[in-house]
């Protein structure tokens, strides 16, 4: 395939098809530098050079009563993760201090719960209350399911984005999670939008899906139009079902990137979970067709510190996007 000139056409506003999406996942690793430079080219047209760090706070940890089965934080999970309660109003204010100091543009608060209580959620609005007064950075929550009241009470505290991401393909979910439904994450996403608040939504790869999966889980975004598009690479955790899932190579992460921007590409595509396992030494490609990326860790597992991330992005010519900007 002549990936220059799908570039061309995406820059055009002609949107690739299905086939030519699964034509780039299918392609080679001799044809990977073409890929890159075909979703490099997008990128740069409608995000620039910067790249948005985001952190990430673990506002409630390992007490969930779904069975997702990539999480280390679900029912019937074994992997000896942290368990707490809600954290409190100063700790989360700390947080986005914290995140603020690390040069991250957005701050997202993230709670292991089918939902939030009243109590969870009232907690979570006068943090941001707080933060919106004191601390300059976005504010991401993610909180689970949602209901359209809940949205708008987000949204009147000052959330700015709200996350919940489909996973994996309508197809393919049922396999990942019983609990509830493919329908209702989608029902959150748009009560996060129609409530005022950006929707930051994606998924993960590598958790045994097919090919098709992966374009179908970009396309349902790209019906969404969410603003925002967290792209995960599976991290098998101890004591989960998918524990020993086969791991990805670093260059189907790449070709996954490259895919979820050239179908999505107005859309923040962020670098996200996994990615130091995953993309190793190839992190700095990422770049090429994120625009963003989590920094300082993933609720429940490591990763880099944003000075190394800082240095990484600007080695590879980028520019770390500020609040100013």
């Amino acid at each position: 395939m002549n990936w220059n000139a799908l570039s061309e056409r995406v820059l055009a506003g002609e949107g690739v098809t299905r086939e030519e999406a699964l034509a780039v996942l299918n392609a080679g690793d001799e044809e990977l530098m073409g890929i890159l430079d075909a979703a490099y080219r997008v990128r740069l047209h409608h995000c620039g050079r910067e790249v948005r760090l985001h952190v990430l706070q673990n506002t409630k940890s390992g007490m969930c009563r779904e069975n997702c089965a990539f999480c280390s934080q679900a029912i019937g999970a074994y992997s000896g993760v942290d368990r707490y309660g809600m954290q409190t109003v100063q700790e989360l204010v700390a947080g986005a201090k914290e995140a603020h100091a690390r040069q991250a543009v957005k701050y997202c608060m993230v709670t292991a719960t089918r939902g939030p209580s009243t109590d969870e959620l009232e907690t979570v609005c006068e943090a941001v209350r707080q933060i919106s007064q004191e601390v300059p950075i976005e504010i991401c929550t993610s909180l689970g399911l949602l209901n359209d009241a809940q949205a708008r009470q987000l949204a009147a505290a000052g959330v700015h984005r709200f996350n919940h991401n489909l996973e994996t393909s309508r197809n393919y979910f049922p396999k990942v999670c019983q609990t509830h439904t493919y329908d209702d994450r989608i029902a959150t996403v748009r009560a996060a939008r129609a409530a005022g608040m950006e929707a930051c939504c994606g998924g993960i790869i590598g958790m045994g899906e097919t090919l098709q999966d992966r374009v179908d889980l970009a396309f349902e975004l790209r019906s969404l139009e969410v603003e925002a598009i967290p792209v995960n690479f599976m991290d098998p955790r101890p004591g989960t079902p998918l524990a020993d899932v086969e791991p990805l190579t670093p260059t189907e992460c790449l070709r996954g990137l490259a895919m979820f921007r050239l179908v999505n590409p107005v859309s923040e595509i962020r670098v996200a979970g996994g990615r130091e396992v995953n993309l190793r030494h190839l992190q700095p490609l990422a770049l090429y067709a994120a625009n963003s990326m989590f920094t300082e860790g993933y609720l429940t597992t490591a990763g880099r510190g944003a000075e190394d991330d800082i240095n990484m992005i600007r080695d590879a010519g980028f520019v770390v996007a500020s609040m100013a900007a």
